[in-house]
């Protein structure tokens, strides 16, 4: 492998930072012990510019280019956005319904398409059939309740487990 530019961020697929390079997690380092990252990063990500400055973040975050691109926000260099759950309101999900169907299926005739003879067993003291339903009918509308129930789903794209770290030494970049 060629030497890395100093700041260069790179994806490794083992749990542990290589030598000259730190785990992208927000920690904040001292100016003192590396004014050249320093210089390149300022404090995008963080510190207070005089005794600390802050590496980039990417724990449970996903990597996003600054700018803005057609029909999207404008991003900045170091912000966090987003959030890992999300939970819907009642208004912001269409108005739909779902039926709820049955076909009578003899037990020892399993078939790949129910056919007329085809039942269905349930327990003698559970009435799960609408009353004056046909051999293939409707279930009750009772059978259906709401969904969501006012609690969050996981709001976060396909990922998988790598690590984002930053070299710590390596080739100053030059500016074109």
């Amino acid at each position: 492998m060629s030497d890395p530019f100093l700041g260069q961020i790179q994806i490794f697929g083992f749990d542990f930072a290589p030598n000259q390079w730190a785990v992208c997690a927000g920690q904040l380092m001292p100016i003192s012990q590396n004014t050249a990252l320093f210089s390149l990063l300022g404090v995008n990500y963080g510190g207070d510019g005089r005794v600390t400055y802050g590496l980039p973040n990417f724990q449970g975050n996903a990597a996003c280019a600054v700018g803005q691109g057609p029909g999207l926000s404008n991003r900045q260099i170091g912000e966090q956005f987003g959030s890992a759950s999300v939970t819907l309101t009642g208004a912001e999900m269409p108005a739909h319904n779902h039926g709820f169907n049955v076909v009578n299926q003899v037990a020892a005739k399993r078939h790949a398409v129910p056919v007329a003879g085809d039942t269905v067993s349930a327990p003698g003291t559970y009435k799960p059939f609408a009353s004056g339903a046909t051999a293939a009918g409707n279930f009750p509308a009772t059978m259906i309740g709401g969904g969501g129930g006012g609690l969050p789903h996981a709001n976060q794209q396909p990922y998988l487990a790598l690590n984002f770290c930053i070299a710590l030494a390596g080739e100053f970049p030059q500016r074109p």
